[in-house]
């Protein structure tokens, strides 16, 4: 049997559990088809997902039918648990986007499909709810190809041979397919299989998930064109969920990408096997081994971490989906320390919460994407933990970057000790993080001093000047540096690394070329006619920018735009108020842009950079057999290394 796992992924409300449900059921898996607001489906059995109608956490189920052999896994819909959607996207061969009739291609739809392209899963759509008063398939077609790709192309009247209108659509996808296709006037199967893993043919099909209509050309289809991967001879997987049972014990989900896995294998240092586990909803069992191309539980292992490789597998880049606000636990009547101790296995779960502990202000802090999130995570608390809390409004999470290159020098010689290093620090690409790379000669400095400095550089989230938020969006080049024969050791290139970030920021500030970066929305706005410019008045006030409105059905128009978190936080509950709640406004998160009023955010700040000790500028030389300290400005002229080039 062909054998493959795919995700289903959707915007909030699409259908996704519930087309879930119907393939199950189909499939012959399930005897009856749960619905999600009776509380009763199958892949979605946490109390909490039961209470809100929502798939809040990624859940497994294995079906079989026409020769194909699919592990599903659903994913939660709302755009405040997408950290976690994207983490399953990693292990995925195909996945199947479900997109609303009556509402087409939204914003998270967006979102999801970027993810896609990103981690380049080969996907399938399903249009949604086909039956309901508004549904225009043609139109939610057109606006696929539009928005999403031209490739988006209807294949549900095509089980047993697709139409020539459809196979011609098809070639023009790519010229060598499109000139031995004019040539031969065929298109065989396995040609439109590799397209469709080149993510070149995204096949689309239709139909009510709840009705069950289009769910069996949707189950033809994935058995037809769905091809099994090809994996690797040895051991490797991906870990991308943790969890913890209702008996407490840690579980470790992995997809295996090569190989075999067997109870007693040793994966890294002492951390064994002792039992493997394949999850069918909430029910399991123990399996004496895991192939290639299963998706397994490994019970209790300590120190995995989702997205984190196995075996010859690499550990993942660090998600795409970041939380954009940061909240303070307010304990309310619980003790603190067992408020702290329980995130702590939440954030071990989710590592995107970043749980932190402030010794000065002796507080918790965490970080999420939105009100949704911060409800769970309330509910979690008091149903796992029996603890009830709260949190403060959400502060936005800004961050800093440059905008343009300098040369930082880090110096670090107290008596006994010395390195000093010369880093270029130069921006980036938006949304790339910090890049990390060495040009610098081995006959400068060697191979293990080069090493120290690069892991150095990763060892530690650096921070910039303004206002201490997190630096990103930089490519950070060792160029230069220098060692002692005698005196140094790693932890003297660390110091000097870590300073040298520091010093180069500081010249940046002085000249005016540090910047400071806020999340935006991608915001859409449903309002009356009659509100339309009291909608628009709005969105200039929080200084955003729209797009003309659109009609959008029954006297109702659609604005569309962009607009600091900072300034939406709380707009839904005005919309609501004003529209007597009859507007609807959907955000999500487009990723960070220049701050909108820096100058009161820095203002409001009061950070000291100099007075950041733990993140210190100022270099320390040595003279007279005594270290002492420079400051940062005063190092270029004392540094012992002449500077690079700056490119």
């Amino acid at each position: 049997m062909k054998q493959i796992t795919a995700g289903i992924v959707a915007h909030v409300d699409a259908g996704k559990t519930t087309l879930s449900e119907a393939l199950l059921y189909r499939a012959g898996a399930l005897r009856t088809i749960g619905r999600v607001d009776n509380g009763d489906a199958f892949l979605d059995p946490d109390a909490l997902e039961k209470a809100r109608g929502i798939t809040i956490f990624s859940h497994q189920a294995h079906l079989q039918f026409d020769g194909l052999d699919l592990t599903l896994l659903d994913t939660p819909g709302h755009v405040d648990f997408a950290s976690q959607t994207e983490q399953v996207l990693r292990v995925l061969d195909y996945a199947v986007l479900v997109v609303s009739a009556a509402d087409g291609v939204q914003g998270y739809t967006r979102t999801l499909w970027g993810l896609l392209a990103r981690y380049q899963v080969p996907t399938f759509i399903f249009i949604n709810k086909t039956d309901v008063p508004g549904a225009d398939l043609a139109k939610t077609l057109a606006q696929l190809q539009a928005s999403l790709a031209p490739g988006c192309l209807d294949f549900s009247s095509g089980q047993d041979a697709l139409p020539e209108a459809v196979q011609e659509n098809i070639a023009l996808q790519d010229e060598a397919v499109l000139a031995d296709y004019l040539e031969t006037g065929e298109l065989a199967t396995a040609t439109v299989q590799h397209m469709i893993q080149k993510r070149q043919v995204f096949p689309v099909y239709a139909g009510a998930a709840l009705k069950l209509t289009g769910v069996d050309a949707l189950m033809q289809g994935l058995a037809k064109w769905a091809v099994t991967p090809e994996f690797a001879p040895e051991f490797a997987a991906r870990v991308f969920k943790i969890s913890h049972d209702q008996k407490g014990e840690r579980l470790t989900w992995i997809r295996m990408d090569g190989g075999r896995l067997r109870p007693k294998a040793v994966l890294f240092g002492t951390q064994k096997v002792n039992q493997l586990r394949v999850y069918d909803g909430e029910k399991y069992q123990v399996v004496p081994e895991l192939k290639a191309g299963a998706v397994g539980v490994l019970p209790g292992l300590a120190d995995t971490y989702p997205g984190m490789g196995l075996g010859q597998a690499e550990n993942a880049a660090a998600p795409v989906i970041q939380p954009v606000l940061t909240y303070r636990l307010d304990p309310m009547a619980e003790d603190l320390h067992a408020c702290q101790a329980a995130l702590l296995i939440l954030d071990d779960e989710d590592p995107q919460l970043h749980v932190t502990w402030s010794t000065h202000l002796q507080e918790v802090r965490v970080q999420l994407m939105g009100t949704v999130q911060k409800e769970v995570l309330q509910q979690l608390l008091k149903e796992r933990f029996d603890l009830t809390v709260d949190f403060d409004q959400g502060s936005i999470r800004y961050q800093e970057t440059l905008t343009a290159p300098v040369e930082g020098v880090g110096h670090f010689e107290p008596l006994r000790h010395y390195a000093e290093v010369h880093l270029r620090m130069t921006p980036g690409a938006p949304g790339r993080g910090l890049v990390f790379d060495s040009e610098c000669s081995l006959e400068v400095l060697g191979r293990n001093w080069q090493h120290q400095v690069l892991s150095s550089l990763t060892a530690k989230e650096h921070l910039g000047v303004l206002i201490g938020a997190p630096l990103t969006d930089l490519k950070i080049t060792l160029v230069s540096g220098r060692a002692s024969n005698v005196h140094s050791v790693g932890g003297d290139f660390r110091e000097a690394t870590w300073r040298a970030v520091r010093q180069g920021l500081m010249m940046q500030k002085q000249a005016g070329c540090c910047q400071l970066l806020e999340p935006w929305y991608d915001f859409r706005l449903v309002v009356d006619q009659a509100q339309v410019g009291r909608a628009l008045t709005d969105i200039q006030r929080m200084s955003g920018t729209a797009d003309a409105p659109q009609p959008a059905g029954d006297g109702f128009v659609s604005v569309s735009g962009q607009a600091p978190v900072s300034e939406m936080q709380g707009y839904a509950q005005t919309v609501r108020a004003y529209t007597h709640g009859r507007g609807q406004l959907e955000c999500v998160v487009a990723g960070y842009q220049p701050c909108h009023d820096q100058a009161a955010v820095l203002a409001a700040s009061d950070y000291d950079p100099v007075g950041d000790l733990p993140n210190t500028p100022d270099s320390v030389f040595c003279a007279h057999g005594a270290g002492y300290p420079v400051a940062w400005d005063q190092v270029p002229a004392m540094a012992h290394v002449p500077y690079q080039q700056v490119k």
